[in-house]
């Protein structure tokens, strides 16, 4: 595996206006300051895209297939195949007046029995409720999820990939078919929503316009379905070697849970605060959303935006530094509750990590490398809660803990995870994501055999990567 291309993926903030906001007398606008909403430069990732498959092709002549995955949840709103202003990042706060029109209609318990999803105030769900409130919805006839209106515009053909689907909301768990009478009772247009396809059917050629631009063969080219949703690929590449194992997709969330074969849909399950979600060949991933590497580069940042002001000595913010003075913090740190909804929006996590113990009457940590360590231990007993919770409503035991993505590289964190958990931890590969999307596509275009099963392609990534091993 080689990587040609990269590129940052920063969202933007601009002042809107909101539904709730009153029309001026005259006419013109809207009175009052308006709200900063928060958005992803789709337009910006899409140029890197076609970039980096131009730079694709310059390295690989021979290219055949291109797979799309990304986050979850995020969708564009189009009319006529055009896209209506600039998709919602997540994190904006409007879902939380979502969440109340949603469960006006349909509660939780509802909700959970329908889709076996955890509840999380951004799921696609309780956005599209806040965009109903605001009109815009109306003005739509066609949603794409993010990873999908990046196939649309390499392709001109809209289909919603099925592992992402499952992150809505609106789709049934029961049958993996789009749930029609929810989105009807919810107001939501079935006819909104795009045609399912399963992680390697083909979606399309590239247009003329797209082969055009980036040099490519566009009779031999074709964008296939893969997990879209990032966790559905990297999961696709954990290299199990035995069911009894759990998983912790580590970036920007974790994602820590166990691989099954149906779902869990019990009352306990729900009051974990569980999620079923689509896996690759028809695989459920009964995980949990836990906080993650966010934490991190979000404190890094603030230190980092501390250390340019006019006055301070600059430096003091480097993560390997940091991790290696973290590691050497003897003072017990607080072990802080990383689910706690203040660490979610982006801003200042020292401060919210310091209010939070503060709070509880807790000594929060001191100094930059305390912060991290805090982090740190913080997530690894998060983890070990959530799969000892994992074991317990599964029924399957989770002997070995395999670390994915770009956490696996964090030495530190993999060893308090394995001494929290008091299992062993087996990190890697770092590219998870790219390597499960990489074979889904290689097992539809016959390079890999065509009847491998999910077990065969682990075996391809337990051959070509290696793993560090961390005993508790």
């Amino acid at each position: 595996m080689e990587q040609v291309a990269r590129f940052p993926n920063t969202p933007v903030q601009f002042t809107e206006r909101r539904s709730t906001e009153r029309r001026s007398t005259e006419g013109h606008g809207t009175e009052g300051e308006g709200t900063e909403g928060l958005h992803w430069n789709i337009q910006a990732l899409y140029g890197a895209v076609e970039e980096g498959l131009g730079a694709a092709l310059r390295s690989a002549p021979g290219l055949c297939s291109v797979g799309i995955d990304s986050w979850a949840v995020d969708y564009a709103l189009l009319r006529g195949g055009r896209m209506l202003g600039v998709p919602y990042h997540y994190r904006d706060a409007r879902s939380a007046r979502g969440v109340e029109l949603v469960h006006a209609v349909a509660d939780g318990a509802e909700l959970f029995a329908r889709n076996g999803l955890q509840h999380l105030d951004f799921n696609t769900v309780f956005q599209l409720a806040a965009e109903r409130e605001s009109g815009f919805l109306d003005l739509a006839d066609r949603l794409l999820l993010l990873p999908d209106l990046l196939a649309y515009w390499l392709t001109g053909w809209a289909r919603t990939e099925a592992t992402n689907a499952s992150t809505t909301g609106l789709l049934s768990v029961a049958d993996r078919t789009w749930d029609t009478e929810l989105m009807e009772r919810l107001g939501y247009p079935p006819g909104l929503f795009a045609d399912l396809v399963d992680p390697g059917e083909r979606i399309g050629p590239l247009t003329a316009g797209v082969a055009g631009r980036i040099g490519a063969d566009r009779d031999r080219v074709q964008v296939t379905a893969v997990g879209s949703h990032d966790t559905a690929s990297a999961v696709a590449a954990v290299p199990f070697e035995t069911p009894d194992a759990a998983y912790i997709s580590s970036g920007t969330w974790s994602l820590v849970g166990l691989e099954l074969d149906a779902p869990v849909l019990t009352a306990q399950a729900r009051a974990a605060n569980f999620t079923n979600e689509g896996g690759v060949d028809g695989r459920v991933r009964f995980l949990r959303n836990v906080s993650g590497l966010w934490l991190l580069s979000e404190s890094v940042r603030t230190w980092r935006d501390a250390d340019r002001r006019p006055g301070t000595d600059g430096g003091g913010a480097d993560l390997q530094e940091l991790l290696d003075e973290a590691e050497k913090v003897e003072r017990e740190v607080p072990v802080f509750d990383a689910a706690d909804e203040r660490f979610v929006p982006p801003g200042d996590m020292p401060a919210r990590i310091r209010d939070w113990c503060e709070e509880r009457g807790v000594r929060p940590p001191g100094s930059r490398a305390e912060v991290v360590r805090s982090i740190l231990e913080s997530l690894a007993a998060a983890y070990a809660r959530t799969i000892d919770t994992a074991e317990e409503l599964s029924g399957r035991k989770a002997r070995t803990v395999h670390v994915v993505g770009g956490g696996s590289q964090n030495a530190l964190l993999c060893r308090l995870t394995a001494r929290r958990t008091g299992r062993r931890v087996v990190a890697g590969p770092v590219e998870a994501t790219a390597i499960g999307n990489l074979l889904v596509q290689a097992r539809a275009a016959g390079l890999v055999s065509p009847e491998a099963t999910l077990e065969d392609l682990r075996t391809i990534v337990r051959a070509s990567f290696p793993v560090t091993v961390y005993e508790p």
